[in-house]
């Protein structure tokens, strides 16, 4: 299986998802950011864009490595990945589906206050952080438009990385 966490950059996707992992048996955590920075290696270089996922590899190895480590490890990967293009998250789940994987998809939500200031508190990418500022309004977007409507939401504004992977761990075991 794999839990899928979703939600903006800087809505504790990373933190939850190493807190998710210790509470689920026989879990591991995938970034798929790290399939997206070894295709970014490549030289010369891919066509240009602002962002990995528009290369169709990207999409289809994410699946395939999520598909080939289960194979190998069996258990449940924790995938912390913000998705917010509804094309490549269908592209995605449906590739999964096709190998009987099932996927838990889960959203970390915020209120635009708490996220904003979680980005200007930043201890990773530093103090408002021009690249998590840039997704605030694609992710309200994906959030109106398809994005709450595919997953299970967790309104992470009131809830500390604990708490929250404490509810997504009881549903996943639910």
């Amino acid at each position: 299986m794999i839990v899928w966490l979703n939600g903006t950059h800087g809505v504790g996707k990373t933190t939850t998802s190493a807190l998710v992992q210790q509470l689920l048996p026989d879990s591991r955590v995938f970034d798929a950011e790290k399939v997206g920075e070894t295709l970014m290696d490549i030289k010369p270089g891919l066509p240009v864009t602002d962002n990995f996922q528009h290369w169709p590899p990207w999409r289809l190895l994410v699946v395939e490595t999520a598909r080939r480590v289960l194979d190998y490890t069996g258990g449940t990967l924790v995938m912390p990945m913000t998705v917010l293009v509804e094309r490549y998250w269908r592209e995605i789940s449906a590739g999964l589906a096709e190998h009987d994987i099932p996927v838990r998809h889960f959203v970390l939500h915020a209120d635009q206050d708490t996220l904003r200031a979680r980005i200007a508190g930043d201890s990773v990418l530093g103090p408002n952080s021009p690249f998590r500022l840039r997704y605030l309004e694609p992710y309200a977007k994906a959030a109106r438009t398809w994005l709450h409507a595919e997953a299970e939401v967790v309104d992470t504004t009131p809830l500390t990385p604990a708490q929250a992977a404490q509810h997504i761990a009881e549903a996943v075991k639910t």
